[in-house]
């Protein structure tokens, strides 16, 4: 009996043991972001159109977060080693449905090793080097979409995610951090079509944060990246485009705080490759130019303001010019819990391409506020949005 209680015991004392060894956890978690908003000039439409341009009032989802509920968890492998796993679905709270239709866990699905010595590796559908590294240092961080670059022709509001990723993270040395990223493209009989890849590079010491990336996706088949990345077409801005066959994102940003102000800059130049030419006679690339420039301030430690200034411009195919300021404020009712009063003004000058009843043509410009997609129909446009956003 005594033998039988102590083998007893240290078989118990092995389970302890090995529980203790391999600790693991799983959280669900999500935000609920929505609002009502006022829109003067809206066609109704988010192709080219001319015409029905009007004020709108209407619900506004993931103005400040894109409202998403998802899984993450961690399980101790021992020696500093961890897996990680990361499941995340983006949804319309105001309807219920699916952010992207038919894709389930549309914001991110990954699992991968983490390593507190050798950095991170993650495989599956991920954010690129760009969205990682330099949104967090610009105003989108804080107020969102409505200070996106028009069209959000440059991710600036991580419009689209990168499937079929290999992606490395590496530690934090002195403040010093870098990533890369490759999507496998999966066309057969070619390496190169439909990939994707990136790096990025970020520094962050007391209130100074500087970051700096580039992304390069390439389609399978004259498709808008639907091998490895989203399709990031869904505006006048940059829709008359959608027939390039690869899409390259350099972008750079810093932010420095102090006292109550943050301050921050950034800068980024986009370009389409067009497949053929996008107007007869014309197989020029596209090329997008932003920069942007924001200030905030904390009026107590519960309530921000900010405003912000973004300048894009397009050549090669055609031209135009974008004026875009924006304002935001923001009240926590809770660490959980806050509504916020946004609002924004765009004025467009110049030509840009559009498809026109399928046919690529050269026309006015059209105003369309950050990443929102609303097509004005005219050269100017202001949005207001008054929302509530709480997080779980």
């Amino acid at each position: 009996m005594k033998r039988v209680a102590l083998s007893s015991l240290a078989i118990a004392m092995l389970a302890a043991a090995s529980a203790a060894h391999a600790q693991s956890s799983v959280t669900l978690y999500g935000i609920i972001d929505v609002g009502i908003g006022y829109t003067h000039n809206d066609t109704g439409v988010s192709n080219f159109t001319t015409a029905n341009h009007s004020t709108q009032v209407g619900f506004n989802n993931g103005t400040l977060s894109g409202s998403r509920w998802g899984l993450k968890g961690t399980e101790d492998l021992g020696g500093g080693l961890s897996t990680i796993f990361q499941l995340e679905n983006g949804f319309s709270p105001t309807t219920g449905g699916f952010s992207s239709a038919g894709v389930e866990f549309n914001r991110q699905a990954y699992v991968g090793l983490s390593s507190t010595t050798w950095g991170t590796v993650t495989f599956g559908r991920q954010y690129d080097p760009t969205v990682d590294m330099v949104q967090p240092l610009t105003e989108d961080n804080y107020f969102g979409s409505i200070f996106g670059t028009p069209g959000d022709v440059d991710n600036y509001d991580n419009n689209f995610r990168v499937s079929n990723t290999i992606k490395y993270v590496s530690p934090t040395f002195n403040g010093l951090q870098f990533e890369g990223i490759y999507g496998l493209g999966g066309v057969a009989g070619s390496v190169s079509a439909g990939q994707s890849y990136g790096a990025g590079v970020s520094y962050t010491n007391g209130g100074l944060g500087l970051a700096a990336a580039y992304f390069v996706a390439k389609t399978s088949s004259q498709t808008a990246f639907t091998s490895t990345t989203d399709n990031d077409f869904g505006s006048v801005i940059n829709g008359g485009f959608a027939n390039s066959n690869s899409l390259a994102i350099g972008r750079v940003g810093g932010q420095y705080a102090f006292g109550p102000f943050t301050a921050g800059a950034s800068y980024s130049n986009t370009r389409y490759k067009p497949v053929s030419a996008f107007v007869a006679g014309n197989s020029k690339t596209e090329e997008f130019n932003s920069g942007a420039v924001f200030l905030n301030y904390n009026l107590t430690p519960a309530a921000l303001v900010g405003i912000g200034y973004n300048l894009t411009r397009s050549s090669g195919v055609s031209g135009a010019t974008y004026h875009e300021v924006s304002l935001g404020s923001d009240y926590n009712l809770s660490k959980r819990t806050d509504v916020y009063l946004v609002g924004a003004w765009q004025k467009a000058n110049g030509q840009t391409v559009a498809s026109v009843n399928g046919v690529q043509t050269v026309v006015a410009a059209p105003a369309s506020i950050g990443s929102y997609g609303i097509n004005s129909g005219t050269s100017s446009q202001a949005i207001a949005i008054i929302g509530m956003r709480h997080k779980f």
